[in-house]
């Protein structure tokens, strides 16, 4: 078995590494540098920063305001039924519905 033979036997073997390495040379040529990009975007990064200092400083519930944490809780708990639909205070009524009783619902009607 000849020479060539054996390298067109192992053709995929030698073509992969070759594409790979020419893909990461071309990658390093022609991509931007690590501190030109550091330029460019400097001020989203610290400005990114400084609001994620600013939540974990502000967001930490003090040990005091336990009566607020539970306020806020219930407060919490009320707006997620209001927007599933399951909020019992507030009753609308439709113009169709003006005379009827409240309680029951207008034949045709989905709610």
């Amino acid at each position: 078995m000849g020479i060539q033979e054996k390298l067109l036997k192992f053709k995929v073997h030698i073509l992969f590494p070759l594409i790979l390495l020419g893909l990461l040379f071309s990658l390093v040529i022609f991509a931007p540098s690590f501190f030109t990009l550091l330029a460019y975007f400097w001020p989203l990064f610290l400005s990114t920063a400084l609001f994620l200092v600013a939540v974990v400083f502000f967001g930490k519930p003090s040990t005091s305001d336990a009566s607020h944490v539970e306020h806020h809780k219930a407060a919490a708990e009320d707006l997620l039924n209001y927007v599933a639909g399951q909020d019992q205070t507030v009753q609308h009524q439709h113009p169709e519905t003006e005379g009827e009783d409240e309680g029951e619902p207008v034949a045709g009607s989905s709610s």
